[in-house]
């Protein structure tokens, strides 16, 4: 889908950025001023252009705050933190050292923050114990009755942060009576930036501790506990659902049979056997002419070595050959709903394949195209998707109770 900008990535990143208008996570207006501003493929004026509207709007929520206008300040302070958020979605040469990433990764977490404390249903900053140290959540809960309701455990993708759960999931949940805990695993967000934890093939590592940590709260339904993974996360949590068996649903948003498969099958076959052998100074030279000429690829490389810890690109390929649920599909036992976009540039096909290894109940949904839900995660239509999702788990929960 075309979406004010030629180049593919930026328009798929700008209606994403878009999509959260209905959740308070965009103004329509907003984005069309700043996408014209922006010449198609140029990454800097993207930083440039969406930090100042970003640092705009957050100046606004700051000013309604300082004399009390609390939902205007949480509406500025909402959108503020997606801009800022998209804003730094490029930089990724070096984003450990990078200030500009540091600044905006951190006004993504303050502005929201902010935003929370002032939402009208509670939300509460939460620590979950994983291994050595901790990973940080939101808990968003639909009133502070403590009365048990079914709860999303909400696992994000290859880039996103945690912020950015409120608007693709738990927005949508809250006003269905669904509470929803979201976490930044390793390779995302706070636990990627600030811990330099690493995105792990293992994710029933990850998850487990994280439903020991649901299950402590007297706010979740032990009996009425979703999986839903985000894009990336769709292939995280199908992983660790053949450990991890206390959930009553999964919703895959990102059915992810072999995330090596699916982001290798565009690459010629001499090149990534040169890529398996080792040959990486020869692959780095073919790389560095396909990445000039194409932001989707240049972007998704930089952000494979950094959120895996890779050496290069070719390590980083390397390493996603862990990525897959071969060998242990037959282990997940949960109820699963698929999403299945038509026009998924990332991942298609992989929810068929996915559906069709499952011996669990499983339903393949498809999103059309033709109806504004056909891109990768249904961006441009996730009040359709959210629609299906929450009907689907009204259902099943009930069934399953």
């Amino acid at each position: 889908m075309k979406f004010l900008f030629d180049d593919e990535s930026f328009a798929f990143e700008t209606l994403r950025t878009a999509c959260f208008a209905p959740y308070g996570g965009a103004d329509l207006g907003e984005i069309v001023v700043t996408a014209r501003a922006i010449p198609d493929g140029d990454e800097d004026a993207w930083y440039q252009q969406w930090r100042a509207t970003a640092a705009r709007v957050h100046a606004l929520g700051e000013k309604a705050l300082a004399v009390g206008h609390r939902v205007s300040a949480r509406e500025a302070l909402l959108r503020a933190s997606n801009y800022y958020r998209t804003a730094e979605f490029y930089l990724r040469d070096n984003p450990f050292d990078d200030d500009r990433a540091k600044e905006l990764s951190r006004l993504a977490r303050s502005t929201f923050a902010t935003a929370a404390t002032h939402l009208d249903t509670p939300v509460e900053p939460v620590s979950i114990p994983y291994e050595n140290t901790t990973l940080p959540g939101y808990l968003f809960l639909v009133d502070d009755s403590a009365t048990p309701r079914p709860t999303v455990i909400f696992t994000s993708g290859f880039d996103s942060i945690l912020e950015e759960s409120y608007f693709a999931v738990a927005a949508a949940a809250l006003r269905r009576g669904y509470n929803c805990l979201a976490y930044d695993g390793p390779g995302q967000g706070a636990a990627l930036r600030e811990q330099r934890l690493f995105f792990r093939p293992d994710w029933e590592a990850v998850l487990t501790p994280v439903v020991d940590y649901a299950l402590t709260r007297p706010e979740i339904d032990p009996e009425r506990i979703v999986l839903h993974g985000y894009s990336f996360g769709g292939h995280l949590i199908a992983r660790a659902a053949a450990f991890e068996h206390r959930a009553a649903a999964l919703v895959l948003d990102g059915g992810i049979y072999s995330y090596y498969d699916a982001t290798t099958r565009l690459v010629p076959p001499w090149l990534l056997q040169w890529t398996l052998d080792g040959r990486d100074e020869e692959v780095e030279q073919v790389l560095s002419l396909a990445t000039s000429h194409s932001t989707s690829l240049r972007w998704a490389l930089r952000n494979g070595v950094w959120t895996f810890g890779a050496d290069s690109a070719p390590d980083y390929v390397r390493r996603s050959r862990s990525y897959t649920i071969e060998g242990v599909a037959q282990q997940i036992t949960t109820r699963a709903l698929i999403f299945d976009p038509d026009n998924d540039f990332a991942f298609n096909g992989e929810p068929l394949r996915m559906h069709q290894a499952l011996r669990s109940p499983s339903t393949l949904l498809t999103l059309p195209e033709a109806e504004g839900a056909g891109e990768h995660c249904s961006y441009g239509g996730r009040s359709t998707l959210h629609q299906h999702m929450y009907d689907w788990l009204d259902e099943t929960l009930r069934a399953h109770v």
